[in-house]
């Protein structure tokens, strides 16, 4: 994985871009949700939202791994909550991720180890906590609630 991950857009019409993520990625086209947009790709609200939810995914499947155990179709939900600011501007005020596993836990003998560390190897989500709270549930396949972390925003360190 490169260290510097990068992308470029080139605009087509109105609020249309088209993302460029390198040789051997397809483009992916995106647009503004309507009214303002024609809807006609993902908006970037939703972009955030997918990155978090697919950082979280990946990084449970690599806790899991750790300690052997298979991830056997992972899902999730997440939604991103918006609100207007004090200046009436809309901001993300919070994600949460439903995360639901393809198995249930009596079957991952060390579920409970993967859980305590994953959400610490995500790196999309730890950043995006530095000032968007990010709430995190993880079930098992017959709907058992596992793990839940409530929605907080990690205050930035500050420099000494």
């Amino acid at each position: 994985m490169s260290q510097e991950p990068s992308v470029t857009l080139r605009h087509i019409a109105d609020y249309r871009f088209e993302v460029d993520f390198g040789d051997f990625l397809p483009r992916l086209s995106v647009d503004e949700a309507e009214p303002i947009g024609t809807g006609e790709g993902p908006f970037p609200e939703q972009l955030l939202t997918a990155s978090v939810a697919n950082c979280l995914c990946a990084s449970l499947v690599f806790a899991l791994a750790k300690y052997r155990q298979r991830a056997q179709g992972i899902e999730a939900q997440a939604r991103a909550q918006v609100e207007r600011n004090a200046e009436g501007r809309l901001r993300v005020t919070g994600i949460a991720v439903e995360i639901t596993l393809g198995a249930e836990a009596a079957s991952l003998d060390r579920i409970d180890r993967a859980l305590e560390q994953f959400q610490r190897f995500c790196t999309v989500s730890e950043s995006v906590k530095a000032g968007i709270p990010v709430a995190v549930t993880v079930s098992d396949s017959a709907g058992r609630l596992l793990s839940e972390s409530h929605a907080t925003a990690t205050p930035t360190e500050e420099a000494p």
